[in-house]
């Protein structure tokens, strides 16, 4: 059965302690759920175009964010299918499994989601690679890894899947376990193609199950986005003799570290004490108002001039989500004339 070797070190702990001290920042948070809504859906906006465009996407934040919101956005069905079945995975986490363990039907099928109509030959869609493949530079053509042969594939696969399932995982900190079952499905490699993106996911899932991240809040795949070279150096750091995982363990925690204080610092924004209590209890703001109020806590301020630009309203449309906002008491206006302008009450 497959085990994993790692070694817990000081910055392991460390990170872990930090992790856990922002996760209960963002569990005790007064968040209404218009609030709450709004997180996960940007993690998982942020999360499909930064997993997809990890491996070769072209599509821009901007356009993900279109395609999810119904919009036509110019581009190859490939790179919208991709993006689309990334998102349908991602919006469906807690469906993907069935029972309180995840088997091999499960595997195939989170890979026949997430490459569903996005490969050349749709034979390889949910199945297991039938040929073998290696991992290269895509500039050099230099070969980086070489995984297992083909026929090793689905009892490595039903090893890991033992491991992920066992007691010993389930003592492990949900963030190790999630680690290293990113880094053994990648060093696997199952499929022709999709193997990162179904990898990410499977962490995902694992955290998810976990209790970790049940709402989904935090975006793990735009730190590896952010420095691709970074996270390919991070997963060949581990020597293929001895497989000790801890270097990548470092990288990944690390991840889940900046990804988790990210939104921490979010959550302090929207639930600032000013918002907490008033006599009324909590105030239900819409997305729009939530975002005046998140542009008030960033620069202090917020003019006609700042809303009708960030919502492309006219002078009177920014007039009345300000006007919603002072009959809250949510904000209240500062100055006369062109020095108008409003602030958190």
């Amino acid at each position: 059965m497959f085990s994993p070797k790692f070694r817990y070190t000081n910055n392991l702990v460390r990170l872990l302690t930090k992790i856990s001290a922002s996760r209960e920042v963002i569990l005790n948070s007064p968040l209404i759920p218009k609030w709450e809504v709004t997180l996960r859906r940007e993690a998982i906006i942020h999360s499909a175009h930064s997993s997809t465009s990890i491996e070769g996407n072209r599509l821009s934040l901007e356009q993900v964010s279109d395609l999810v919101h119904g919009r036509e956005v110019m581009a190859t069905r490939k790179d919208k299918q991709e993006v689309l079945n990334y998102l349908g995975v991602l919006e469906n986490i807690g469906k993907l499994v069935k029972d309180t363990s995840i088997s091999e039907n499960d595997i195939l099928s989170i890979h026949s989601m997430v490459t569903k109509d996005a490969l050349d030959n749709p034979q390889d869609c949910g199945a297991y690679r039938n040929r073998y493949v290696v991992v290269a530079n895509g500039i050099t053509g230099e070969v980086i890894f070489r995984p297992p042969k083909n026929e090793a594939v689905p009892r490595l696969i039903n090893d890991l899947l033992k491991w992920i399932n066992s007691s010993e995982a389930k003592e492990l900190d949900p963030i190790i376990e999630a680690g290293i079952t990113h880094y053994e499905f990648v060093r696997i490699h199952p499929f022709i193609d999709g193997n990162g993106r179904t990898a990410r996911i499977l962490a995902a899932l694992v955290l998810y199950m976990r209790g970790f991240d049940t709402k989904q809040f935090f975006c793990l795949d735009d730190y590896y986005d952010s420095d691709r070279l970074a996270y390919y150096s991070a997963l060949q750091s581990v020597n293929q003799k001895i497989l000790d995982l801890t270097l990548w363990l470092e990288y990944f925690v690390e991840g889940v570290n900046i990804s988790i204080g990210t939104v921490k610092e979010r959550v302090i924004r929207l639930s600032s004490e000013r918002l907490r209590k008033t006599q009324k209890g909590q105030i239900a703001l819409t997305e729009r108002q939530m975002r005046i109020v998140e542009f008030i806590n960033q620069n202090g301020k917020v003019t006609n001039k700042d809303i009708r630009k960030m919502f492309n309203l006219s002078d009177e449309g920014a007039l009345k989500e300000i006007k919603k906002l002072v009959r809250l008491e949510v904000i209240e206006n500062k100055g006369k004339g062109r020095a108008l302008h409003y602030v958190i009450k």
